[in-house]
């Protein structure tokens, strides 16, 4: 009989922790939609203007050539660029480093440097990381040295 009562004592005491451990997870999923909620509503969003350039044809004897890819923080928070790299060591991105307020504009610029290359037709990305909800862009940058 005593070994009846603990057995059922400990059940009890097993059922109550499980329901108070279940509780503690239903506030902490509510904590955690608060906090989804907030950072929905404070967001940077990076807008170009375009993510194509094409230089056209350039000569070989002046294979260097640059363009500007404008961009505008169409979001709620302060823009931040983390990175900028190209698909080959011969395009270099240089972007805005300063964090970009909702609202204000910013610039990538792109250099493709064509010495020692092929002539022809060519095609590069530049992909750029942020701190906005779409924290990925391509860039694409094209031209026929001839």
């Amino acid at each position: 009989m005593m070994k009846k009562i603990l057995v059922l004592a400990l059940a009890a005491f097993f059922g109550m922790q499980a329901h108070a451990q279940t509780l503690k997870q239903k506030v902490n999923v509510s904590e955690v939609k608060a906090v989804a909620t907030t950072k929905a509503e404070n967001y940077a969003e990076i807008t170009f203007d375009t993510l194509r350039y094409d230089f056209g044809k350039f000569s070989k004897d002046d294979p260097v050539v640059r363009c500007q890819f404008p961009f505008t923080n169409t979001g709620t928070a302060p823009l931040v660029i983390h990175q900028a790299f190209a698909s080959c060591g011969c395009t270099i991105p240089v972007f805005t480093r300063e964090p970009v307020k909702p609202g204000e504009k910013g610039v990538v610029d792109v250099t493709y440097n064509g010495a020692d290359k092929f002539p022809g037709h060519f095609q590069k990305t530049v992909t750029i990381r942020s701190n906005a909800i779409n924290e990925v862009v391509r860039l694409t940058i094209e031209g026929n040295m001839e």
